[in-house]
């Protein structure tokens, strides 16, 4: 899609193909092990207890030894 050796410039190229100028230059961050695991246990709670809030959920991985906080865990 985007040649990085061509004479057209990168900005010319993206628009050309009609995407934005910043994905082009976008890397995406890796997750950490740990976050991906706190995302595993919060869907896994969240499929036995829909109806609790961020806070029960936080309490609930505090049990499990996972200490977060409650902006960690809100949607």
């Amino acid at each position: 899609m985007i040649d990085r050796q061509s004479q057209l410039p990168i900005g010319r190229q993206a628009e050309l193909l009609g995407i934005s100028r910043g994905s082009v230059y976008y890397l995406p961050k890796p997750v950490s092990e740990r976050d991906l695991d706190i995302m595993r246990r919060l869907d896994e709670l969240h499929l036995k207890h829909p109806f609790m809030g961020a806070r029960q959920l936080r309490d609930q991985l505090d049990r499990q030894g996972i200490e977060v906080g409650r902006k960690h865990v809100k949607p």
